[in-house]
């Protein structure tokens, strides 16, 4: 691990269109206590690429931007590394992601994206 801390593993690329969260919908669905992982297999063996949803079921503004934020770190410090050449990701958190100690929530992440109960 380098001396930013981050680790030496591709970062994934981000989902930005609308299309391409639709399209990952269609995929399997992990469910956590902080959040949802939809899975798409993609098919091709190219960078994995990750988006991020927070529905206004969570809170205000700042809220969902705040849980939005913890997930985001969590896939760069830890987490980038369990994803799978070639997958398409959505995480959709949930205001329990607030709460939790940033530990756990790396843990749970780390597992879901591995596919692992």
């Amino acid at each position: 691990m380098p001396a930013t801390g981050k680790p030496v593993g591709q970062d994934p690329k981000r989902l930005l269109k609308r299309a391409e969260f639709l399209a990952v919908r269609r995929g399997e669905k992990r469910r956590g206590r902080f959040f949802l992982v939809e899975v798409l297999d993609r098919g091709d063996g190219g960078v994995p690429r990750v988006g991020y949803t927070v529905t206004k079921k969570v809170g205000n503004a700042v809220v969902r931007n705040r849980v939005r934020r913890r997930l985001k770190e969590a896939v760069r410090v830890h987490a980038a590394d369990d994803m799978v050449p070639g997958n398409d990701y959505v995480i959709v958190g949930r205001d329990d992601a607030l709460r939790a100690p940033f530990g756990q929530l790396k843990a749970e992440l780390s597992r879901r994206l591995r596919g692992t109960r």
